[in-house]
């Protein structure tokens, strides 16, 4: 069976999903990060689904579920490159993605994800002007 490759990035997962997700596909990488995520500890996961032209209600909740898991496991789960008619289905759909935070490009998902992080840690964050407060 194919599998998503998960890339370990300092202390975030990154996946970029770039087949159609069928549901087994969608289970096996599930399972895969949660693993993944246990294994090294990873703190964030990066989803990039902006390959995806289609997500139907169980690729939705499933990744609803990797965000909880995700959780669960002390790590953040940012969803990137959403294409608009995604978005549209997801809305008709009805389905809430709780957890899950978005951004449109990995660029802006990683800032999401540091930032998540220094805040965690009880890092000061730069001001405007690139000091520390």
């Amino acid at each position: 069976m194919e599998r998503i490759p998960i890339l370990k990035m300092g202390r975030f997962l990154l996946v970029t999903i770039q087949v159609d997700m069928h549901d087994r596909l969608a289970l096996a990488l599930q399972d895969d990060l949660t693993t993944q995520i246990a294994r090294t500890s990873a703190r964030g996961v990066l989803i990039d689904i902006s390959s995806l032209d289609v997500v139907d209600s169980f690729i939705g909740r499933v990744l609803a579920n990797i965000a909880s898991m995700s959780r669960v496991l002390d790590a953040q789960t940012v969803v990137v490159g959403m294409q608009p008619a995604v978005a549209i289905t997801l809305v008709e759909l009805g389905l809430d993605l709780p957890g899950v935070r978005t951004a449109l490009n990995v660029e802006r998902g990683m800032a999401i994800l540091q930032a998540a992080l220094r805040a965690e840690e009880g890092e000061e964050l730069p001001d405007a002007d690139g000091d520390a407060e």
